[in-house]
């Protein structure tokens, strides 16, 4: 019964649903709040959108974990000096958050550190607050990185600050 219900919920996504929650002064906003976040630590954050899985996708049963994990592979958020990259990445369809960090930042907050912060940020976008949900998101990474990894001098920027749409 849930594989029919993820069918329908990711089949039937209208287009442009992204671009409708998150219009383009919105996802400026976004990027503003994850270079605002760098400047307090030396953590890199991506933000990626997608408005939903493919057919087959679904049907081999895949989670939003698994594509979130994809994700993270595709735009090289591993890659960082420190690995200490954050990939923040929602499923439109599914209205489910995955936030994912390097093995750098992982060791200090861990699974259920990320799954706190999704949570709440579901809990968000179900009341219709979709770009303070990504908002609340990035400031409680800001929180984690900038406990662990401080800024301290030169920040370089190894990944954009630009929000995804998939």
């Amino acid at each position: 019964m849930e594989i029919l219900k993820r069918l329908f919920r990711n089949g039937f996504v209208i287009p442009g649903a992204v671009e409708r929650h998150f219009r383009p002064d919105s996802l400026k906003r976004i990027e503003q709040a994850i270079e605002l976040s760098e400047t307090k630590h030396f953590g890199e954050i991506r933000f990626v959108v997608e408005s939903h899985l493919p057919f087959w996708d679904i049907v081999r049963k895949k989670t939003s974990m698994r594509r979130a994990l994809e994700v993270f592979s595709l735009y090289r958020i591993w890659d960082t000096e420190q690995n200490n990259g954050v990939l923040i990445y929602f499923l439109l369809a599914d209205h489910d958050f995955e936030v994912l960090g390097d093995r750098g930042i992982h060791h200090y907050i861990g699974q259920q550190g990320w799954e706190t912060i999704c949570l709440e940020m579901e809990r968000m976008i179900k009341a219709g607050d979709f770009e303070g949900g990504v908002i609340y998101g990035i400031e409680q990474v800001t929180e984690v990185l900038a406990a662990h990894f401080p800024a301290n001098g030169a920040n370089e920027n190894e990944l954009s600050n630009k929000p995804i749409i998939l």
